[in-house]
């Protein structure tokens, strides 16, 4: 495993992943900065600036995180994860819509899954490694979906524009502003065949409860319904909706308002927003832990 200084050192200062994350900050404005660098991180988290607490925060930091009994390289590996299986997934989802559009390009809805269903288990993949992470980094058991709810209403930072990030890339553009709705209905009938033939969820299977791939359907049905009520609250509080989100995108990537199919799968290929702010929170929880016990 990669150490969580050279994780932090090495988060991109620009790009795609950035630039669209920076698109999302009227949800809560100045409230994310692309904060790289491992003391940088210590520093923002903790407010300290003496270089003896820093080096001791530091290293009470790398014991925290190289220690495999606490749970901050299995959320890494959550956040790396979703975001590796989502390139494929997005590249699939737009061969789809190609197939669909284009007559002599119909071979291509035969051999690749149909782009709505692609993305609807996309996004509810997103949202229970979201879940699963929060429960590892705070220790708690995996199906504690109340903890995480109730962990939502209190997001700020890296943590919210993630969460924003997950409703405006995976939600309003592949799925439309109905988007709550539509997978709601889809997520209620989720059945174990579904899940399984879902790369995403073939690699993290093991992070979701419920036993087996049908338990696990009836859970990520149930963990839906819970965590789109938030949603369904914090959309119109933030103004997160998609005139807004493709207004604000479009300062940062070419945005074409009849082609979102495409700028949904592009933004699964071109982003790791989970991992880039997942490594982000998983710095400023460790950060905020060691200055406690040191």
């Amino acid at each position: 495993m990669t150490p969580i200084y050279q994780l932090l050192d090495n988060l991109p200062k620009d790009g795609v992943t950035v630039r669209s994350l920076k698109a999302l900050d009227f949800v809560s404005p100045g409230t994310w900065n692309n904060t790289v660098g491992f003391y940088p991180t210590i520093q923002l988290a903790t407010g300290e600036n003496d270089q003896d607490t820093l080096y001791k925060i530091a290293n009470r930091m790398n014991d925290l995180f190289n220690d495999s009994n606490q749970g901050y390289q299995r959320a890494l590996w959550l956040y790396q994860t979703v975001d590796s299986t989502d390139k494929a997934l997005g590249a699939a989802a737009m061969a789809s819509t190609a197939g669909q559009q284009i007559s002599w390009l119909g071979f291509l809805n035969r051999i690749t899954p149909d782009a709505e269903k692609t993305q609807t288990i996309d996004l509810v993949m997103k949202i229970a490694a979201e879940c699963a992470a929060f429960c590892y980094v705070n220790g708690i058991p995996g199906d504690s979906v109340g903890d995480f709810i109730q962990a939502l209403s209190a997001y700020e930072g890296d943590n919210l524009i993630r969460m924003s990030a997950i409703i405006a890339f995976d939600g309003l553009i592949p799925l439309g502003p109905d988007f709550l709705q539509r997978v709601s209905s889809y997520a209620s009938s989720f059945t174990g065949s579904d899940l399984t033939s879902n790369s995403t969820f073939n690699a993290i299977s093991q992070a979701i409860p419920g036993g087996n791939p049908n338990g696990q359907a009836s859970y990520l049905s149930s963990m839906f319904g819970s965590v789109s009520q938030w949603m369904g609250g914090f959309m119109p509080s933030v103004g997160l909706s998609l005139p807004n989100v493709l207004s604000n995108l479009s300062q940062y990537i070419e945005v074409h308002e009849d082609k979102l199919q495409y700028l949904g799968g592009f933004l699964d290929m071109s982003t790791n927003y989970m991992e880039h702010t997942g490594t982000q929170s998983l710095g400023r929880s460790l950060a905020s832990r060691a200055v406690g016990e040191i």
